[in-house]
């Protein structure tokens, strides 16, 4: 057994009981669980699957696949500020894309889950605006290794759709909802 702190970031149906579910750790990088039973009326994670969640989880690792299996989770901060706001759940779900995007699987970084956390902190007492998007990418390019401020001219952005290949497709809507809504305050 092996336990971490986690965010999750992804779930979705396994089968009829049983749900996958990615997160974001501390300590074992991204993975992917299988929570069995997460779909039944009485089950031992009732309320503690829910996105952008922190929690502590216990896992037992396989030795045949990177779909390990969730034993144990117990909820820390649901970050519930970040659902108050369609633009907050819009921007949290674009971070989670990104990390997705830029992490290999079973890859330590608890610098990311680092990132991640502090990103959830800010969103749920903040309103989402460009500078914490541009922020959040600024700090991942550096964690990637990828940000020269000079060669780039100060775009994170680009220097991550370089490395990874591409960005995710929520990023444009998201900016524009942003600019749209920066505008209607003014």
């Amino acid at each position: 057994m092996e336990s971490s702190a986690a965010i999750l970031l992804r779930k979705r149906k396994f089968s009829d009981t049983s749900l996958i579910v990615s997160w974001c750790t501390e300590s074992l990088g991204c993975i992917q669980t299988v929570a069995k039973g997460a779909r039944r009326a009485k089950t031992p994670f009732a309320g503690r699957l829910d996105l952008f969640f922190e929690t502590e989880i216990q896992i037992a690792r396989s030795r045949k696949s990177d779909l390990h299996t969730l034993t144990e989770v117990v909820l820390k901060n649901p970050f519930s500020g970040i659902r108050k706001n369609y633009l907050r759940t819009q921007t949290a779900a674009y971070f989670v894309e990104l990390i997705e995007i830029c992490t290999e699987r079973d890859h330590r970084e608890p610098q990311l889950f680092a990132l991640l956390r502090r990103a959830f902190g800010y969103l749920d007492t903040n309103d989402s605006n460009l500078r914490a998007i541009a922020h959040f990418e600024t700090e991942l390019a550096q964690i990637t290794g990828v940000h020269d401020a000079k060669i780039l001219k100060n775009d994170p952005a680009f220097a991550l759709g370089n490395l990874f290949g591409r960005l995710p497709l929520s990023r444009t809507p998201l900016l524009k909802a942003l600019a749209a809504n920066r505008n209607t305050k003014s």
